[in-house]
């Protein structure tokens, strides 16, 4: 007969070694280890839940435009039509810093009364240490300055009223 002694230490003698399976036999008893094999997975018994689908729709999509709804932004558009009549606004064509002249002591390029041809730089608008100078684009009287010098202008925002000649 084996004693539970011996089968404790044939446990810890399979656990110590690379054996997987270990059988033994002693007169009219057999004895057979196994190790816990770790690839094995364990299955779960679970109920099946069947989920009820909702209901499918019917959903009908309208057929393509003939023609794109969206129109490509232009280039540059930096003089638009004021709801003042004869005055366009002049505005920016980018994001930066407006500056009304070239340097701090330097006299602004243009004030309210200037005259301006399509070729007049009537300010600068500093981007990424880049000073781009901004024409007028138009020919006319500049009526009204709209920013501050040293501002913080947006892309599109008005920065001067001018009278059309």
């Amino acid at each position: 007969m084996i004693k539970v002694g011996d089968i404790r230490e044939l446990i810890r003698l399979l656990d110590e070694t690379s054996l997987h399976e270990l059988q033994l036999e002693a007169g009219d008893v057999k004895l057979t280890l196994k190790k816990a094999d770790m690839a094995t997975p364990v299955v779960f018994s679970a109920q099946h839940v069947a989920h009820s689908a909702p209901p499918v729709q019917e959903v009908s999509i309208p057929a393509a435009p003939s023609q794109p709804v969206l129109e490509a932004p232009k280039e540059r558009d930096p003089v638009a039509a004021d709801p003042e009549a004869g005055t366009v606004l002049i505005k920016s064509p980018m994001v930066g810093t407006f500056y009304r002249s070239s340097s701090p002591n330097a006299a602004p390029y243009v004030d309210q009364g200037s005259r301006v041809t399509e070729k007049t730089v009537v300010c600068i608008v500093e981007a990424m240490k880049l000073m781009n100078e901004i024409e007028a684009d138009v020919r006319g009287e500049i009526v009204e300055v709209l920013a501050e010098n040293g501002q913080l202008v947006e892309f599109g925002q008005p920065l001067f009223r001018v009278k059309l000649a």
